[in-house]
């Protein structure tokens, strides 16, 4: 072979083995893109994502969308090829792993946290809709969680409802922990609990904490929880995690629950977590949000204002509004169903 010959088939071969690299080598990035919509007034599965009873409700028109974004999972690697795609490629983004998922972290721990996230916005959004519309609701000192192996460990359960405590009333967190602190450790105490809407008694024991000398504790975290009469269930036929669709599923809820048609058969898409007073809080990826919505079709997306300076340059056929709580979301829709109502609103 002449030198010539020998220059080619290396240089070929360095070629073929830094594309090799290229696609097989790892890099620290995941990748966001638009995910797909999902409309929360439809059907998932040949049933109702959301069904609600208990309460009278009324049909629905139109399409309401979450949003969410497509990103490279927890425990799949990505090759330097398709971060450099993802950074060119339009409505697309390469970030780096750790500013999406904490180090350490194993990829059941942040789908468990992306699930517990999920039920939290679907929680609160059912309280805004229902606070939104006038339907009382109370809240109540809530078991947030339970200490493995602590003294409440199998007893009570995250999510009971705290009534009272060896027979006083519970009215919020600090009466609980009033009436833990005011026995011994070792005592006994007995809950009343509200689990899965019916009253049950929990009998438990105390142990000393292990940070206070003489001051009793059981093992539990507290917060504040709600009680109503509706019965709203969530079946969005996929897993999806995260707080993002909080302000679409109370915007679904009250849709259900009051006269008229919310959208007026407009098709509307959103995004925004949301508190049980019904504020909207920011959210990420929200220009793939927007993309997803927009090839999906959407008309209108509900924008958290907070969200707002993050669309720079965005450009986009549908009619970007801005909300800073559920309250608003109401108002803009009913204001859009109104001559010249587009105009009115607060956009983005």
């Amino acid at each position: 072979m002449t030198r010539q010959t020998w220059t080619a088939v290396v240089s070929a071969l360095v070629f073929v083995t830094l594309a090799l690299l290229l696609v097989v080598i790892p890099v620290p990035f995941v990748t966001w893109g638009p995910g797909r919509t999902h409309d929360t007034l439809g059907l998932a599965d040949q049933a109702p994502v959301i069904k609600v009873a208990g309460i009278p409700t009324y049909p629905t028109s139109g399409r309401l969308d979450m949003t969410v974004v497509s990103v490279t999972e927890a425990d799949a690697r990505l090759s330097l090829l398709q971060a450099l795609l993802a950074y060119w490629l339009p409505h697309r983004d390469a970030l780096p792993r750790d500013a999406v998922y904490e180090r350490g972290k194993s990829a059941q721990e942040v789908e468990s946290e992306d699930a517990d996230l999920m039920s939290t916005a679907q929680d609160d959004a059912v309280v805004a809709a229902l606070r939104a519309d006038g339907q009382p609701v109370t809240e109540m000192p809530a078991i947030y969680s339970v200490t493995v192996g602590g003294p409440a460990h199998q007893l009570l359960q995250p999510g009971d409802l705290v009534v009272s405590v060896d027979g006083v009333p519970t009215k919020d967190e600090a009466a609980v922990r009033r009436q833990i602190h005011a026995r011994n450790p070792g005592d006994q105490l007995s809950f009343i609990v509200l689990r899965q809407r019916r009253k049950t008694t929990v009998e438990v024991p105390t142990v000393e904490s292990a940070t206070q000398e003489n001051v009793p504790m059981v093992g539990v975290t507290l917060g504040a929880g709600y009680r109503y009469t509706p019965q709203i269930s969530f079946d969005i036929g996929q897993r999806i995690g995260g707080p993002s669709a909080g302000l679409v599923f109370a915007l679904a809820i009250y849709d259900k629950i009051t006269p008229g048609s919310l959208l007026a058969g407009r098709h509307v898409a959103g995004t925004g977590s949301i508190t049980p007073s019904g504020d909207v809080g920011s959210i990420g990826g929200i220009q793939e949000k927007i993309a997803g919505a927009e090839d999906a079709g959407a008309q209108v997306f509900l924008v958290p204002a907070v969200n707002c300076a993050d669309l720079a340059g965005v450009r986009t056929s549908m009619t970007l509004v801005k909300v800073a709580t559920l309250q608003d979301a109401i108002v803009a829709l009913q204001t859009l169903d109104q001559p010249g109502g587009a105009d009115r609103l607060s956009h983005c």
